[in-house]
């Protein structure tokens, strides 16, 4: 069964509408502007990559059904600075601390929405609505641009959804001038808040709905996965990245009749993105 979010995924399909319109109205502008801002100082130019990405994913986080979801992406590094590789799932940062292969800065995220299971004759403790998170970053690179350990920690900005800390490892490897494969494993925890909202079901829901028992779900190790991603330089301006990042759910986000007896602790996403390149001068 394919089911199609038309809350969260609708408002990011805008989004990532007016960023496609962005992106094709800044390559309508002739490559030859990317050279002549080339031979601008490196202190007033930046180089802004906008992307686009389209998901196709469990319909929330311990769901088995799937549905498809699209939102944008942006990144930006002062220009003659070297660009560092990134995993598809690192979320937006900023680099305030750079003692060479540590890097530390504050982070911000998108977390879905999910409804109130009533299809499932199910009500969680209450609706996980859509929201931004932010926190800090960390991450050090073991070999230089080959083989990098990051983690992050994110509260959510409004609605009280808790805390989440995820950890990954990644090895990139390119393979010619123009095509980079990375790969690595991944880790996430998250605080009793954040668990209650997602998979908790209060002693009120399980009784209304009769055939459930009441679950308190409480903080700790939430999943473990496996992130893979290609990403092909079509030109200095364009460029093209798809992947795959799958996640097994463990301990009470599994256990959780959510998961256990109306969803799966499986959850597979594959997703593709396109990014467009250029320079901006102030």
């Amino acid at each position: 069964m394919l089911v199609v979010e038309t809350s969260f995924s609708a408002r990011l399909l805008a989004l990532t509408g007016i960023g496609l319109m962005t992106i094709c109205a800044i390559g309508a502008f002739p490559t030859s502007s990317m050279a002549q801002e080339a031979t601008k100082s490196a202190s007033d130019a930046w180089v802004v990559t906008l992307g686009a990405t389209v998901e196709y994913g469990p319909t929330y986080e311990g769901s088995k059904h799937y549905s498809f979801s699209a939102l944008p992406s942006f990144d930006f590094y002062r220009f003659g600075d070297a660009p560092e590789y990134s995993a598809p799932d690192d979320n937006f940062d900023y680099t305030l601390l750079d003692l060479g292969s540590l890097e530390i800065g504050p982070v911000v995220g998108l977390r879905d929405d999910r409804l109130d299971l009533n299809n499932l004759h199910l009500q969680s403790e209450r609706r996980v609505r859509w929201n931004f998170d932010a926190g800090g970053f960390a991450q050090y690179w073991l070999m230089e641009n080959q083989l990098r350990l990051r983690t992050e920690l994110r509260q959510s900005l409004w609605g009280g959804d808790g805390l989440v800390a995820d950890l990954s490892l990644d090895w990139f490897q390119p393979v010619g001038d123009k095509l980079v494969l990375s790969a690595g494993p991944r880790l996430s925890l998250a605080d009793s808040t954040y668990m209650r909202g997602n998979f908790g079901i209060s002693a009120s829901r399980a009784a209304k709905n009769g055939h459930v028992s009441a679950f308190d779900a409480t903080g700790g190790l939430k999943s473990v996965g496996f992130t893979v991603a290609a990403t092909y330089t079509i030109s200095p301006q364009w460029s093209v990245q798809v992947y795959e990042k799958y996640n097994r759910l463990v301990g009470d986000a599994a256990d959780s009749p959510i998961t256990s007896r109306f969803g799966s602790p499986d959850q597979n996403m594959i997703g593709f993105t396109l990014n467009r390149t250029f320079n901006v001068s102030f």
